[in-house]
């Protein structure tokens, strides 16, 4: 599908983090977190408004590029012209968090069958895994209410996800904020391991838990971890892993 490319209608710093989400899209559809068409990366552009960058309804992860990023305001109306709709419940989602999270720089939400499988549990998030701890120290919960696509349900999803990082969005599937595109990619991936392998576990025998006082403790062993980077440490490797698989996201 060719997308005629927007790169001379915005600016640089725009591009760059078109060029950035992109392939964020990319890589998710490499790690299998995609659901056909039907959720969402979001990209908030600096600045006082609360807009963002959005994936075009329609097109699968793989093909989606820096130009046919979807830029709209907080009422879902579009600020460059785009000939795809955007998803009126990924809308919905994005823009509640965006609008109370200045620090929200990209916003990933999937409904990979780990991550929904997860979200069913009562239990929740068990401290059962290295991956965990880091989900455990900013984790919240929001109840079902149907598909988010009714305003209504913003002011609650708020509510529940406060401060918090990571967020189980309970028989829907897994979110993750982020200050920045790399940082976002790496909540995900820890927070989707971390579903993964407590499915896993929990198909054997008992369970160990990690003790509490470790967990209280994962902050530090996250900034020693990444040398203080956050998801910057690792997000260069993934690019160039994503160049040798298709350099296309961006045009």
């Amino acid at each position: 599908m060719e997308i005629p490319s927007v790169r001379h209608l915005v600016s640089d710093e725009e591009w760059q983090l078109r060029v950035e989400l992109a392939a964020c899209y990319r890589l998710a559809a490499a790690y299998g977190w995609s659901d056909l068409v039907f959720t969402h990366i979001s990209a908030r552009i600096p600045g006082p408004e609360h807009h963002f960058l959005i994936n075009p309804y329609g097109l699968m992860f793989e093909e989606i590029t820096a130009s046919s990023l979807v830029k709209v305001d907080q009422r879902c109306n579009k600020l460059l012209d785009s000939p795809f709709p955007v998803n009126p419940a990924g809308f919905v989602i994005h823009s509640a968090v965006h609008e109370v999270r200045d620090d929200a720089g990209c916003v990933i939400h999937t409904h990979t069958r780990a991550g929904v499988a997860l979200s069913a549990q009562q239990g929740g998030v068990l401290p059962i895994s290295q991956q965990s701890t880091f989900v455990l120290a900013s984790l919240a919960y929001h109840g079902y209410e149907g598909v988010a696509f009714r305003d209504e349900e913003k002011p609650r999803l708020q509510a529940d996800l406060g401060r918090a990082n990571f967020l189980v969005l309970r028989n829907h599937g897994l979110l993750v904020v982020g200050k920045t595109v790399a940082d976002a990619f790496l909540a995900m991936y820890t927070f989707e391991s971390t579903c993964q392998i407590q499915l896993a576990a929990q198909a054997g025998g008992p369970l160990t838990m990690v003790a509490p006082q470790i967990v209280q403790g994962v902050a530090e062993a996250m900034r020693v971890q990444t040398g203080g980077l956050g998801g910057a440490f690792v997000w260069p490797a993934l690019v160039r892993k994503l160049e040798r698989l298709d350099p296309g996201y961006k045009s």
